[in-house]
């Protein structure tokens, strides 16, 4: 009788033990996919940050921030952030009733006023206006002077069409 229960709870020890190993088994390979999977998560998000660098990189190659020989015209003047500093000369030109006056449109549903503004260098910009419903982009020449006045002169200029 004896034998019979060590050989019973041999062979239940050695179930136990059989279950234990096929679970870890069967929870190590699902860690490892998942590990994996995560593994490729990254890889892709690398890339994405990388291309999303790429663009920003791109997309600030014109700009008087990144032009050192642009801001080399404004070393002379004390000033921290000229781009900036152009930037609100021209939006308080906003601040006069009516159309602002670089803009070489009337309103039609109310008056047009400059939005958003993009420094390329030190002598031209590009500026973006619109009167709630209508909206178009400007080209400007401006010049910052020694007692930092800017003179703001109108190059080009486009209005887009709504097409219903």
């Amino acid at each position: 009788m004896k034998n019979k229960i060590f050989l019973y709870l041999f062979v239940f020890a050695a179930l136990i033990v059989l279950y234990q190993f096929v679970s870890t088994n069967n929870l190590q390979k699902a860690l490892n996919s998942k590990i994996d999977k995560l593994s490729t998560e990254v890889t892709d998000l690398k890339d994405s940050l990388q291309q999303s660098q790429l663009k920003i990189l791109d997309i600030q190659y014109f700009s008087l921030e990144n032009n050192d020989d642009a801001l080399a015209y404004y070393d002379h003047l004390e000033l921290k952030n000229p781009a900036r500093y152009i930037e609100d000369k021209l939006l308080e030109t906003n601040e006069k009733k009516g159309n602002n006056p670089l803009v070489p449109y009337d309103g039609m549903e109310s008056d047009f006023k400059i939005n958003k503004i993009k420094v390329l260098n030190h002598k031209w910009l590009l500026a973006d206006f619109s009167d709630g419903k209508y909206w178009g982009d400007l080209v400007i020449k401006y010049e910052l002077k020694d007692d930092l006045s800017v003179d703001f002169t109108l190059v080009d200029h486009l209005l887009y069409t709504r097409s219903n």
